[in-house]
C-alpha cells in the first residue's frame, strides 16, 4: 500500500471540520473553533504548496509551515477539551493525529537540512 501524506492530511482537515460542526458554538468555544479549523486545514494547503515548491528552500519553508500548522492544532484540541469536556476523549484522538503529523513533519524537514548540509 502506497503511503500518501497529501491524502493524510486532507482527511485530518476534513474530520478537524467534521468534529467542529458537531461542537455547540458559545462565545468561549466559537474563537477556539475558528482557530482549529485555520490550523488544521492549513496543514495540507501548505503541504500541496510544498509539493509545487519553486526550490528545495521553498519546500522546506512549506514543510516547516505544515509542521508549525500541526502543531498549532494540537493547542486547540487541548482547548476545546477543556472547554467542552464531553469531547475529551475524541480531542484526545485528533490531538495524537496533529501530534504525528507535526512529527511527519519534523523529520521531513530535518532530512531536508541534512541534505543542504553535506
Amino acid at each position: 500500500m502506497q503511503y500518501d501524506l497529501e491524502e493524510r492530511c486532507a482527511v485530518f482537515g476534513e474530520q478537524t471540520i467534521r468534529f467542529c460542526k458537531k461542537i455547540k458554538s458559545n462565545d468561549i468555544v466559537r474563537p477556539l473553533i475558528n482557530q482549529l479549523v485555520r490550523s488544521s486545514t492549513s496543514v495540507g494547503a501548505n503541504y500541496m504548496e510544498a509539493n509545487q515548491a519553486s526550490s528545495k528552500k521553498d519546500f522546506r519553508n512549506k514543510i516547516r509551515i505544515c509542521q508549525k500548522e500541526a502543531n498549532e492544532s494540537k493547542h486547540w484540541f487541548r482547548m476545546i477539551a477543556v472547554a467542552e469536556e464531553v469531547y475529551k476523549d475524541e480531542c484526545r484522538k485528533y490531538w495524537d493525529e496533529a501530534h504525528q503529523l507535526t512529527l511527519i513533519f519534523a523529520k521531513i524537514s530535518k532530512s531536508c537540512a541534512d541534505t543542504e548540509s553535506v
